[in-house]
């Protein structure tokens, strides 16, 4: 049984819109017609959840699309992107102790605060990247 396009958005939570953008880039695959109408197969709705969960987990359309592809394509998109998701976790960590440090902090000016740029400097050695 083929469902309409307002049923698929309907069951997903996803608009319709967005789910004719992703057709039109090749994320989702262009459904039957019927009577110049969009029909889709049950399964659909899984393919949507799944594109709608990798883009909350921070993939980009692009990632997604290789996501989708043959495996070496795709690990190698994997591996790119949890590279990309340590350093934004050592990030928001840095970001976290900053945040902590500033709540207790006693002075004025917390650029000024000794164990604050101690914490900063110890973070460049571990990274000495810009």
């Amino acid at each position: 049984m083929r469902i309409t396009i307002g049923r698929l958005a309907e069951m997903t939570g996803v608009p319709a819109s967005a789910i004719r953008y992703w057709e039109r880039h090749g994320l989702l695959p262009a459904p039957e017609r019927e009577s110049g109408q969009r029909r889709y197969p049950p399964e659909a709705a899984e393919r949507i959840t799944v594109l709608r969960t990798c883009q909350q987990a921070g993939l980009s359309l692009a990632e997604i699309k290789e996501f989708q592809q043959e495996r070496q394509r795709r690990d190698a998109m994997i591996r790119a992107k949890l590279t990309e998701i340590r350093h934004l976790m050592v990030d928001l960590d840095h970001a976290q102790q900053l945040l902590t440090h500033a709540l207790r902090c006693g002075e004025k000016d917390i650029v000024v605060c000794p164990k604050f740029r101690e914490q900063m400097a110890q973070w460049r050695e571990a990274d000495p990247a810009p």
